[in-house]
This record gives C-alpha cells, structure tokens and sequence, in this order.
C-alpha cells in the first residue's frame, strides 16, 4: 500500500505541471485580459535591509531617553520627599506621587522596549522597582503584612 495510490489521492506533481503549460501557452495579453484592468501602483523602493511587506517603524531612541529621564527625576525627588509620610493626608500625596512614579516607569519602559534602547528598558524597570518598593513601605505595615515601626505606623490616619 505504501507504492500505491488511492483514488482519493491526486498526483500534485502531473497537476502542477499541466497548469504551467497552459500559463505558458497563453500570450501575456490575454492574462492580462482574464485578470481585468489593473489599477496603476506606484512601487516605491525600500531601503536595504527592510522586511518587504511589513511596516517600518522609526526607532526614537532620544524619545525614549527623554521619558526615562522624567521618570528617573521623579524617582530622585520621591526618595528626598520633604514632608512626613507616616500618616494623614501627606500620606496619600506620597502614595499619589509613588503612583505615578510607578506609572512613569511602565511609561518609560514601553517606549524603551519599542524604540529598542536595552539599557534605558533596564532602568525603566528599576524605576518600576523602586515605586514599588517605596509603595510597598508604607502600605504593608498599615495592612498587617509588616511589623509597624516609628517610621511606618500600622495607622493610617494621625492621631
């Protein structure tokens, strides 16, 4: 069974072959004339290196740098905060700004990942990080998940 074929079976190679000699018999004029008109196409030549078909995106790596760059001073000032951030309503601009120090960072690391700038991306990550971390500070001891100290009461609001 394996030498034979069934009937359902087409032999693709005598089929492929038969429709070249009919494409190769017929005058490019009546392909043309089977295809019908053809709306004109102006080709434009791509540059060398480019994937033919699919689009070209720019890459904007100082766009990239210039976003990281906003994040990475918010990340500064949040770690020089000047006011108290134990309790009250400095409490919740702190985690406001930690927010969108946060934000900031998955802003900054989109960007990086699509302009394709390695180690901008790394430090949009750390920016991630560090709103994180600061968010996590405050937050966990007024959860439960970690032991309140002076500097981080279980409070949420000063008494």
């Amino acid at each position: 069974m394996a030498g034979s074929k069934s009937s359902d079976e087409r032999d693709w190679d005598a089929e492929m072959a038969k429709i070249d000699r009919q494409i190769a018999a017929t005058s490019p004029e009546k392909l043309a004339q089977v295809a019908g008109p053809q709306p004109a196409v102006e080709r434009k030549a791509l540059p060398a290196g480019k994937p033919a078909g699919g689009t070209v995106r720019q890459h904007k790596p100082m766009a990239a740098w210039a976003r990281l760059v906003l994040g990475l001073a918010l990340g500064v000032g949040m770690l020089f905060w000047p006011y108290p951030a134990r309790c009250g309503p400095w409490l919740g601009l702190y985690l406001i700004g930690v927010t969108v120090l946060a934000a900031g960072g998955v802003w900054a690391a989109v960007w990086t990942w699509r302009h394709r700038t390695p180690r901008a991306h790394v430090l949009a990550l750390l920016l991630i990080l560090e709103g994180l971390v600061l968010a996590g500070l405050q937050i966990l001891p007024k959860t439960g998940y970690a032991r309140p100290d002076a500097g981080h009461p279980a409070t949420w609001s000063c008494s």
